[in-house]
């Protein structure tokens, strides 16, 4: 991607900054111009109005003070008494007219000197700016820009998505009505062009025709209204959008979106997932192609006390690591798994039910006690759906008794309130779920759920992306991000493949085979020590080869799976994405 492709709209040509199709800086303030003129007619002529009468007086009180002035003379005193000049050539002698001569020197303070400039600011100068800014705001993308991105908001959602888009080279823009938004984000380096949402001609000069995707993530109205605009100039291009409630999938779908993601269900979905208990020993988290993603808690099984090189060589699955109160470490030869741990396993599903029959511990611990879930909204009542369909029972804390659905499964109350959570069975319960949407409750909610139970697994919900490490400290052992979470599932559409967060800071990701590495051995590749990504699969002529060994060699065609950090991902990419084969 080249530099001009990377700031649509900073490098247009004249041409490709016109604004045809688009309403002028003048018609973009019909009413300016009628609408200051009335305003400073009337001000203009208060002005005047206020002169002559202060004028008159001044000759009347002249008059009677036996002294004679010329007419021009009054308006000259008026003038300067007004403005504060006050040369003293021409003065009052009586208390009569000194006391009017403050009143016109009151008159004019009030009126030139506050009146006047803010007249002039608000008639003339803010509009000059904003004629300005409407001059020079981008309003289209390269005329040669293609394969892009279109976005619709600058959410938590899209400001998640676009490092990745940055990452794998994918061109991108941002179209928004807000214009001091876009001039904001151009200073900053992010791509945005200014455009009513609905208005089809937006979508042409953003080239929508030639986009890849529109990705809309705004309010379930202005979704349907953005995806219905851009499907009516182009059958191609891929629509996907957000949706808030449900009964929008239909609307969405309707409105022409290829896809609508439900960020409530996939939420709940990952939270349910991450969490302990229920009868199955291995807990599936995702899936890319032949390849599956487990976790499994570590006292659960027969290596606690091994090193992490001796129970790897003992297994047929790769064990790629392990969480540690909500941080993940790659297995090293000197790592040994402790009890408290929860191991990260890739391999097929056979190899996962061979780690099962042979590493499963035969006495089991009660594994009977119900999640608690704090917060009764949607992705915690959708939380208590999916653990329901694992077979596992809940507990939901909610303070407000209108979100309270199944009352034998709900404590009402604060979770704040310790007896609240001892009704909810804290403390015996495996897993404690925070699903409320504001983060400083989450990271308050967090810290008090760990003082009670320090031993308890805790997974959180995260709103924004910022607030994760937060949640970290304040004792989370998983969190989720949903700006994150819809980030990864946007980009997966457009990748056309698989990316999978396992939680906010682990990602399974799948990249074509660079140039550099082909014909290696994975042990020649040395790719956890440069990029701290390990490699756990590959994908050759439609098959996924599991946990290939140290001596396997990497094929001139196909695609690596991985698993890392965000970080070692766009370190991977730094190291040898450069290169990659088409």
């Amino acid at each position: 991607m080249n530099e001009s492709d990377s700031q649509p709209g900073k490098s247009n040509s004249p041409e490709e900054l016109s604004l045809a199709g688009q309403d002028s800086p003048k018609k973009l303030f019909p009413s300016l111009r009628n609408r200051n003129f009335r305003a400073l007619s009337r001000f203009v002529v208060t002005l005047v109005l206020l002169v002559t009468t202060c004028s008159v007086v001044f000759q009347i009180l002249m008059a009677i003070e036996g002294q004679e002035h010329s007419w021009l003379t009054g308006f000259y005193w008026t003038l300067t008494t007004m403005s504060t000049l006050g040369y003293g050539d021409v003065a009052f002698q009586s208390d009569l007219g000194r006391l009017f001569s403050i009143a016109v020197l009151l008159s004019g303070i009030i009126y030139m000197l506050v009146l006047l400039p803010f007249t002039f600011i608000e008639l003339f100068y803010e509009p000059w700016l904003e004629l300005r800014a409407q001059s020079r705001v981008p309003r289209s993308v390269p005329s040669d820009l293609s394969g892009h991105v279109i976005l619709t908001g600058n959410d938590p959602v899209a400001r998640a998505l676009i490092p990745k888009l940055i990452q794998y080279e994918y061109p991108y823009v941002i179209i928004l009505p807000e214009l001091d938004e876009v001039l904001e984000l151009n200073d900053k380096g992010i791509n945005a062009i200014y455009g009513e949402l609905d208005n089809p001609e937006t979508y042409n000069l953003a080239r929508v025709k030639e986009a890849a995707m529109v990705a809309s993530t705004r309010s379930d109205i202005i979704n349907t209204s953005a995806c219905f605009t851009a499907r009516s100039l182009s059958e191609k291009t891929a629509l996907v959008a957000t949706a808030r409630d449900e009964a929008s999938n239909d609307i969405l779908k309707l409105a022409g979106c290829n896809r609508v993601l439900d960020l409530t269900y996939m939420m709940a979905e990952a939270l349910a997932r991450r969490a302990k208990g229920g009868d199955k020993f291995v807990h599936i988290v995702g899936r890319i192609d032949d390849l599956v993603i487990a976790e499994v808690d570590a006292a659960r099984t027969t290596l606690v006390g091994l090193g992490y090189t001796e129970a790897q060589w003992m297994t047929s699955v790769s064990i790629v690591g392990f969480w540690a109160r909500g941080s993940f470490e790659a297995g090293q030869q000197e790592s040994l798994i402790e009890g408290n741990v929860v191991l990260v396993l890739a391999g097929s599903t056979n190899q996962l039910r061979e780690f099962e029959k042979n590493f499963q511990k035969q006495e089991e611990e009660d594994v009977s006690d119900p999640v608690v879930i704090i917060g009764g909204g949607r992705v915690g009542r959708a939380t208590a759906e999916a653990l329901n369909r694992r077979g596992m029972d809940y507990r939901i804390v909610e303070l407000l008794p209108e979100r309270v659905a199944n009352r034998e499964k709900t404590i009402q109350g604060s979770a704040a309130d310790k007896q609240v959570l001892q009704e909810a069975g804290i403390e015996k319960s495996p897993t404690v779920i925070i699903t409320t949407r504001d983060d400083e409750t989450n990271i308050y909610l967090t810290i008090y759920c760990r003082l009670i139970r320090p031993d308890i697994q805790l997974i959180s919900r995260s709103t924004f992306e910022k607030n994760v490490a937060g949640l970290h400290r304040a004792g989370a052992d998983i969190v989720m991000s949903y700006s994150s979470m819809g980030a990864n599932a946007l980009f997966n559409l457009l990748r056309r493949s698989d990316l999978l967060m396992l939680a906010e800071g682990l990602d399974v990701f799948k990249v074509p085979v660079p140039k550099t590495l082909v014909g290696k051995t994975i042990a020649e590749a040395n790719i956890r020590h440069l990029t701290s990504c390990s490699v756990i699969g590959i994908d050759e002529n439609e098959k996924t080869v599991t946990n290939p060994g140290p001596n396997s060699v990497i094929p001139t065609d196909g695609e690596i799976v991985l698993i890392g950090t965000p970080s070692g991902e766009a370190e991977f990419l730094r190291t040898f994405g450069s290169q990659q084969s088409q």
